[in-house]
């Protein structure tokens, strides 16, 4: 019983996780590998941003609140649409702003990665 109650002091202990909180912008940038270009754009989620190609879709964008270590992510699905070819979808799944390489764009011409998540009120 005495270990039980070392884990409940534990838990009770323990901070407490704030919530993440949903933006309704995304800040991204893009960089075309073969002009050498780095593009920075920004787009209300849900909304489709255009990368020479590509289509940039995010579904969400979520921030953490200001008392913990800065972060966002967002959830991107992105379609290369080459001109007389089928649309295709090349990427989809959370990116974050802190570790752009850990979920990545994998295109031969293009790279894409969240900079970071904004409300609208902030995007203006």
């Amino acid at each position: 019983m005495k270990w039980f109650a070392l884990i409940l002091a534990a838990l009770i202990a323990a901070p407490a996780a704030a919530t993440d909180i949903t933006m309704d912008t995304v800040v991204l940038s893009g960089l075309d590998k073969v002009a050498a270009r780095v593009s920075t754009f920004k787009d209300r989620v849900g909304e489709t941003a255009r990368l020479g190609t590509l289509e940039v879709i995010a579904r969400t964008c979520v921030t953490r609140p200001p008392e913990e270590q800065p972060e966002s992510a967002a959830f991107v699905e992105i379609f290369d649409t080459p001109q007389g070819k089928q649309r295709t979808k090349v990427f989809s799944g959370w990116m974050f702003a802190s570790s752009p390489a850990l979920s990545a764009l994998d295109h031969p011409v293009y790279d894409v990665w969240v900079l970071r998540c904004e409300s609208s009120s902030q995007a203006k």
